[in-house]
């Protein structure tokens, strides 16, 4: 019998609703290790996570038995009970609608990780917004602005 084999690096990409500031430095631990273990969990390998305040990097081999956009449901549904239960806002936590995945070849994953590890020195020359949109015009992605997430200017 053949079996199906595939090896699909994609890093993703949310933010917190009204790109609000709401995920704490000291707290960002613990959320990379809940996220970790939703990806884990659903079978699928995590290679990096980082959360800044405002939005998340997440590079995930994905592989054939999962949708990406039912990984990042799981993920942000997860995830967004985790912090309420947790109760660290003080209004009820929710990560914006919508998501961007870019894929990625097997020689990028050394640097893709880096990056996403380095997010808070790289955001302090570049805006999420600005970070954001650059993806969008390096994989060549089409967009409607109207339909990007809520930015804070």
């Amino acid at each position: 019998m053949a079996n199906t084999y595939t090896q699909i690096y994609i890093q993703i990409v949310f933010a917190v609703k009204g790109r609000q500031n709401l995920i704490a430095k000291e707290k960002r631990e613990e959320l990379h290790k809940f996220i970790t273990g939703i990806v884990t969990n659903r079978g699928q390998k995590l290679f990096a996570v980082f959360a800044m305040p405002d939005h998340v990097h997440i590079l995930v081999s994905i592989g054939p038995t999962i949708l990406i956009s039912d990984l990042v449901r799981d993920i942000k549904a997860g995830s967004s009970k985790f912090i309420n239960d947790k109760k660290w806002t003080k209004e009820k936590f929710n990560w914006q609608e919508g998501y961007g995945a870019f894929s990625y070849s097997k020689s990028s994953v050394d640097s893709v990780v880096k990056y996403i590890l380095n997010q808070e020195e790289h955001h302090k020359n570049k805006t999420f917004k600005n970070e954001y949109l650059d993806f969008l015009e390096k994989f060549d992605i089409e967009y409607n602005p109207k339909y990007l997430f809520d930015w804070i200017e």
